[in-house]
């Protein structure tokens, strides 16, 4: 099975037949994913202006779509190299049991899901790597009441999740499953009755 980098290889590859070239993007979405598959390609395809169902885009835009991709893969690895460098300190000074932000880091190892979006419709605007700096700078300060990514303050628990967890606050403005452990317990709380505008303290 072709890993990531093989996979991207072949998407630049002006020899390679170009439905080969879209195939191998869609196939770098099985490794790499930060809003799962379906949400991560209609991101790529609606910012570089190709279809989700055409097949022979520009093979320029592909690239570009693979450049966004791999940079905010670049973002997340370096967390993964932090975050387990952290935890090995941590168990050498004997802190042997996982806290929330590790069990959340369980879930998403490599990347999949990370700011998951049940919708594929729905899902952040912005380029994937800052989408993912601003999830990362949230998990590394104390827990607020707004949604990391956006800021939007609508934040509703839902059920039955195409993911893991399958239940939790997700932000109505951008779409994505807010990990817990970067919201205080009065916005799951809130989240939790119903959702509804929570500010944020000043």
């Amino acid at each position: 099975m072709a890993g990531f980098r093989s996979l991207a290889r072949q998407v630049r590859d002006p020899r390679c037949d170009l439905a080969l070239r879209r195939y191998s993007l869609r196939k770098c979405l099985e490794r790499f994913a930060p809003y799962g598959h379906r949400a991560t390609w209609d991101h790529l395809c609606s910012r570089w202006g190709f279809g989700p169902e055409d097949r022979s885009p520009d093979p320029a835009r592909l690239v570009a779509a693979l450049d966004e991709l791999e940079q905010a893969r670049s973002v997340w690895l370096a967390y993964e190299v932090e975050f387990a460098e952290r935890r090995r300190k941590e168990k050498h000074d004997g802190l042997r049991r996982p806290g929330s932000v590790d069990d959340w880091h369980r879930l998403t190892w490599g990347g999949f899901g990370v700011a998951w979006c049940d919708d594929p419709r729905l899902h952040p605007r912005e380029p994937l790597a800052e989408v993912l700096r601003r999830l990362i700078a949230a998990l590394e300060r104390e827990p607020g009441s707004v949604c990391p990514v956006c800021a939007g303050g609508r934040l509703v628990w839902q059920y039955g999740l195409a993911h893991e967890p399958s239940t939790g606050p997700v932000c109505t403005d951008c779409g994505i499953l807010v990990p817990r452990p970067v919201l205080t317990r009065e916005a799951l709380a809130v989240a939790r009755r119903g959702g509804g505008l929570l500010l944020a303290s000043a």
